[in-house]
């Protein structure tokens, strides 16, 4: 499997910037020529190993940020709008998205908006939607997607509201409490009642009365959740509203999705406190059930929490996370690692996070390899929750998520696995509308990207043949 140079111009351009040295200063610290410096900062030379142990020695850099960050999920996502039927001629190679993503990722974020403007006028006129002309006739993202794309550029990290959120359990865990119990003591200090009922949804919050309502039928985990987001909505309103003002949203109802979304992170990385989470996860080899019971918390809530651990300085195991509903949409998407989602549709129906719905509450491995050569251990399970009462809905969905290969060593599931033998590895993709497999029993639909061949004579797994 061939080795993928590093190329991170931008990232040490950045740092530069950050210890404030000039080129010449920067390049002689680094150990090499003021014009090789400014090949690597102009991304027409790859960083070397040299150099990579240099920026570890010199500056105390966290190498790992050299290959995280905006990069691949751009490339991905560049791959995806351009496979779009509306772009007749060739696609740019992978090459030159990764180099564009490097050097110009503004450019690139302004081109997916374009597109997906493109796109949403073209849904709108199929369907002879009346919205098309509101707004004076300009067209925005909707408020989800927008709220969406915001945590995913994020890299579904958010500083300063995950350290207020630690700082939280770091005092209740001082005073004796569980951070659910200080966050309850925090609430009834400033005049809020917490009460329980039979019915009702799973938290009513009544400004009038400062009552908080919260449900019987919820789970624990899920109740004590929900007491740490009303701490956040009601004690953290500042800093809350100036990670929103930071955002530009375009929409009110972005800005109130996405406040909504802030509170909900803040109650996550307060119930899961990121310094003790990540040393619970290390030690416990990421067993999720362990740690969900460790914590008092639900499974999605240690898995979405283990694709959040991205501080600078103090990472956690790259992981992918992924939520699925029945249809096969994905409804929660994050990537740490070289692995990407599609932006529209569905995900690849080989991969193993479709059939957790065959088998409730067990565990699915699989092996898979996607077509840029890529392996990864790739865990999957169903979810079930009962509405707590008879004729109550019942929501079912799939979990999704694991680490590249090289990681598997660090989860308890891969203990018996046999990593090192290549047929052991399934082929999977991103979506089939980007897939470069030409043989793949499952294709839905044609890659955009590639001719096809009818053959009224022949009839092969496929009507047609991929060129």
């Amino acid at each position: 499997m061939a080795v993928q140079k590093l190329y991170a111009g931008t990232k040490l351009r950045e740092l530069r910037g950050r210890v404030g040295v000039t080129q010449k200063v920067f390049a002689r610290k680094l150990g090499v020529s003021l014009p090789y410096l400014n090949q690597m900062e102009n991304n027409n030379r790859p960083v070397s190993t040299a150099v990579v142990l240099a920026l570890a020695q010199e500056f105390g850099f966290d190498v790992t940020e050299l290959t995280s960050g905006d990069e691949a999920r751009l490339v991905s996502d560049m791959r995806e709008a351009l496979a779009d039927s509306v772009f007749s001629g060739p696609a740019p190679p992978l090459t030159d998205l990764r180099l564009a993503a490097s050097n110009a990722p503004t450019l690139l974020r302004a081109f997916l908006d374009l597109h997906k403007a493109y796109r949403q006028s073209h849904e709108r006129l199929a369907s002879l939607d009346a919205a098309l002309g509101r707004e004076e006739g300009r067209l925005q993202p909707s408020p989800w997607e927008e709220v969406r794309d915001f945590f995913h550029y994020c890299d579904n990290y958010l500083d300063a509201v995950d350290r207020a959120a630690e700082h939280l359990a770091q005092r209740a865990a001082a005073a004796g409490r569980t951070p659910a119990e200080a966050a309850a003591a925090l609430l009834e200090d400033r005049g809020i009642r917490v009460t329980m009922a039979d019915s009702g949804p799973v938290r009513s919050f009544d400004p009038a009365s400062r009552t908080l309502t919260l449900s019987h039928r919820a789970p624990v985990a899920s109740r004590n959740f929900q007491v740490l987001l009303q701490v956040a909505l009601t004690m953290q309103t500042d800093l809350i509203e100036a990670t929103l003002d930071l955002a530009r949203f375009q929409t009110s109802e972005s800005r109130a999705i996405a406040r909504v979304g802030l509170a909900n992170y803040f109650a996550g990385a307060a119930l899961l406190p990121y310094t003790r989470f990540l040393e619970a996860a290390r030690d416990m080899r990421h067993d999720i059930e362990r740690l969900a019971d460790h914590f008092g918390a639900s499974f999605e809530q240690v898995a979405h929490r283990l694709s959040t651990l991205q501080r600078p300085g103090a990472k956690g195991l790259p992981v992918f996370f992924v939520r699925v509903d029945q249809a096969g949409t994905i409804t929660k998407r994050h990537s740490a690692t070289s692995l990407q989602f599609a932006r529209f549709g569905g995900a690849c129906p080989l991969w193993n996070v479709h059939r957790a719905f065959e088998t409730p509450g067990q565990w699915l491995r699989q092996l898979a390899e996607t077509p840029d050569g890529a392996r990864y251990l790739c865990l999957a399970r169903e979810i079930t929750k009962p509405g707590g009462a008879w004729g109550a809905p019942v929501q079912r969905y799939a979990i999704g998520l694991g680490c590249e290969v090289r990681h598997a060593g660090d989860l308890v599931y891969a203990d018996d696995l046999d990593t090192d033998r290549a047929a052991a590895f399934e082929p999977i993709g991103i979506s089939c509308r980007i897939c470069e497999r030409k043989t793949c029993h499952q294709r839905s639909v044609p890659p955009l990207e590639r001719r096809l061949s009818v053959d009224p004579d022949r009839r092969d797994i496929l009507p047609y043949r991929v060129e």
